[in-house]
């Protein structure tokens, strides 16, 4: 990825709160170290709060901070629900029907102003948007490869390769993947980190520590994106 980054990169997760966010926010800065534009978008978010600008949410407005140039909020993140539920649900709730046609539009002027668009899901990878559309369907739409983030606690080997599998399964492509530190009292984090290697196929692209309130941009030397 080093010499010629991918114009699009879609996070997954192997679960909710693993740190898809963090994590897609030092792939931003990563990107930018190599000296390309970077922008991050969130097509659906729940959970979002009412500000004077609008529904907001917290993840998304990470990744604007993480973005340079800063997009339209409304561009990086086209859908956003108030309700703090799974994206089928809170869009019910709202009354809004989830389309891919509003999210490819979106995507399309965020790729007119970046070198590098990192695209960040929802939940783990089987995690739907609607009665309709699953994640895989936005990868395959928007052609985008993917980067899983392994949130390393207990069970993460199991998360992990059935994630893989599930991805593999549904004909995306995943290029590596990022080991991310949710439990500082993980025993024999290191061990963990070696079986990963040796059962995943996809490269490791780097492990990022236990580091609540960290600044992303101080975290870019964690990640390898050569190894892609």
């Amino acid at each position: 990825m080093t010499a010629n980054p991918p114009p699009a990169l879609y996070v997954t997760g192997t679960d909710t709160g693993i740190g898809k966010t963090f994590a897609s926010c030092v792939l931003l800065h990563a990107l930018r170290r190599q000296g390309g534009r970077a922008v991050g978008m969130k097509p659906v978010a729940s959970g979002c709060e009412l500000t004077a600008d609008g529904l907001r949410n917290e993840d998304a407005t990470a990744l604007l901070a993480a973005s340079d140039p800063r997009p339209a909020y409304a561009d990086l993140n086209p859908y956003a629900l108030p309700l703090p539920l799974a994206p089928e649900l809170a869009a019910a709730e709202a009354g809004v029907s989830l389309a891919l046609a509003p999210i490819e539009a979106a995507f399309a002027r965020l790729r007119a102003q970046a070198d590098t668009v990192v695209v960040e899901g929802v939940g783990g990878w089987l995690a739907p948007l609607s009665g309709t559309l699953d994640q895989d369907d936005l990868v395959k739409a928007l052609r985008l490869p993917v980067v899983m983030v392994v949130g390393l606690r207990l069970g993460c080997l199991n998360h992990a390769r059935l994630t893989a599998a599930a991805i593999a399964a549904s004909g995306a492509t995943c290029i590596g993947w990022i080991g991310n530190e949710v439990d500082p009292q993980m025993a024999r984090i290191d061990d963990n980190m070696a079986l990963l290697r040796a059962r995943l196929a996809m490269p490791c692209l780097g492990r990022l520590p236990f580091a609540p309130g960290a600044d992303p941009a101080g975290l870019a030397d964690c990640l390898r994106l050569q190894e892609a």
